[in-house]
């Protein structure tokens, strides 16, 4: 049941598939790409402008000579009917930024499967990715904060179950926030990993090789990964690419020639024009950001996103040039929203829907997953690794706390999301835990704090603050049924199970 509007801007035009849906049985198929130059770097830009749909301005096309050389060579056959697997990862990238990406969300949206109701797990960097990577909440796999990427138990990762499966492994971009970058990622055959991650002339582990690499991030790695796809001419084992940008993480510097892009006008939402805040915690109080300094920050993060937007038309006219388009499941999601001064915050890091949810499309025509339809069922990151595997036939052999998205059996009524406060923030923020339900939503804010270590020690974990939001009648989370809520009308709303609940979804 749909249960929630549209938000602004979203196709209407797609059929919807509920928590009982259908989907067709299939096959699989791979992938390849295009090569990369010798030195890494980007491709030139120039040439002759061509129009791509968006209001106000122009995408260049780049001329022959600058794009990395295709191999000729015809792929060998195929005997492994299991998928290629392409997951897209952008960074801090919130719902409503479709105007950058529409020919994503046009190849995805209408020839897949839109899950209008994804959440990051953990609206924080690297315990997103983790979740990702694990299946795990983050209560469970361990990474809390951005610091500490080797609490993360490598062998519970989906690279790891997909390269002992047979499957071919690449990592291209950033992998987790102060990773060592003389460090190889564990689990891959092909990497090039970007730590500190910048926009422009990054540094590298590239295969082993500690070096910088001049050009902008997301056309390197896009690059690589076509390189790495174009492996599949001559290697025919099903492959697994991990392309993650830094698109639109903070501070955002678009491709040069997207530096001036005229971005859409937007009115803000009700959210960021709240005028009485006096339900929502204290430190949320004190937010002060304004919709211009929103407003700016969007139109910021659009930009940078044009470029994604190039790299998965590559990756697209790269898979249908060698016929494995059909038989590739791609995913394409986002570590976590961000806040454009919605209650006057201009982070991530809260419980509020901006922060929480992402945009998140899954296509696998040759499964039955091309028809362009919307999956309403909540859906987390922690039910991504469940869901590749399942593609791949592999049977998980450590525990997931999500499920795999390919059967339509698998929902839920309530989704977990969790965050700790870490020692990069000097303001209380406070600790909390949320419970998503498929109307509804509950949060509790404690006294806890992360230790130097990353663990959760400090605080005795007291309850301090809650809040309650009907998600039909307030979607905009403008009205906190809690504040000053009497014994009797938390109880008509059900207050007592629900943090019975929570508790419960933060101890298992």
């Amino acid at each position: 049941m749909n249960e929630r509007q549209p938000a602004p801007g979203r196709p209407r035009r797609r059929a919807v598939i509920t928590g009982a849906a259908v989907v067709a049985a299939g096959i699989a198929v791979p992938l390849a790409v295009r090569a990369t130059d010798d030195d890494g770097t980007a491709p030139a830009t120039g040439g002759t402008a061509r129009t791509t749909g968006r209001t106000g301005h122009t995408t260049p096309a780049a001329p022959a000579a600058s794009r990395p050389p295709a191999s000729s060579a015809s792929p060998l056959p195929r005997t492994d009917p299991r998928p290629n697997i392409l997951l897209v990862l952008t960074d801090d990238q919130p719902k409503e930024t479709d105007w950058a990406i529409r020919r994503t969300a046009d190849w995805l949206g209408g020839q897949g499967v839109t899950f209008a109701r994804a959440h990051a797990n953990t609206p924080l960097c690297a315990p997103s990715r983790a979740s990702i990577m694990s299946g795990r909440y983050a209560h469970h796999h361990g990474v809390l904060d951005t610091r500490h990427p080797t609490h993360l138990d490598q062998h519970s990762t989906v690279q790891r179950q997909l390269r002992e499966a047979g499957y071919r492994t690449g990592l291209f971009g950033k992998y987790l926030n102060f990773w060592h970058t003389a460090t190889n990622p564990p689990h891959f055959d092909e990497w090039l990993l970007q730590e500190p991650v910048a926009y422009y002339n990054g540094h590298y582990n590239d295969n082993g090789t500690v070096r910088n690499i001049p050009g902008y991030n997301t056309t390197v790695i896009r690059d690589r990964a076509l390189a790495f796809i174009d492996g599949s001419r001559t290697d025919t084992r099903p492959w697994f690419a991990y392309v993650a940008t830094r698109s639109a993480h903070e501070l955002n510097i678009p491709e040069r020639k997207y530096a001036h892009a005229r971005v859409p006008e937007w009115p803000g939402r009700p959210s960021v024009h709240e005028g009485d805040k006096s339900d929502k915690p204290p430190f949320l109080r004190a937010a002060k950001h304004t919709y211009d300094q929103g407003n700016a920050l969007r139109t910021r993060q659009l930009r940078t996103l044009l470029s994604v937007d190039d790299a998965m038309r590559d990756f697209r006219d790269k898979l249908r040039e060698l016929g494995q388009l059909e038989n590739t499941l791609v995913l394409f999601t986002s570590d976590h929203g961000l806040c454009w001064a919605d209650h006057g915050w201009l982070r991530k890091s809260v419980p509020y829907r901006p922060s929480l949810e992402v945009p998140f499309w899954l296509s696998w025509p040759a499964r039955g997953l091309g028809a362009g339809t919307v999956d309403e069922r909540l859906t987390g990151h922690v039910d991504i690794a469940p869901t590749l595997l399942d593609a791949a036939g592999a049977t998980p052999d450590t525990p997931h706390d999500g499920h795999s998205l390919l059967d339509p059996r698998n929902d839920r009524a309530r989704l977990l999301a969790e965050w700790w406060w870490n020692r990069q923030d000097q303001e209380p923020i406070h600790t909390w835990a949320t419970h998503i339900g498929r109307s509804t939503q509950y949060t509790e804010y404690y006294r806890i704090r992360l230790d130097g270590q990353g663990r959760p020690t400090q605080g005795d974990g007291a309850v301090l603050f809650r809040e309650f939001y009907d998600l039909t009648a307030d979607p905009y989370q403008l009205t906190n049924r809690l504040h000053g809520a009497t014994p009797e009308q938390e109880r008509a709303l059900g207050i007592p199970e629900l943090a019975k609940g929570l508790a419960t979804a933060r101890r298992t």
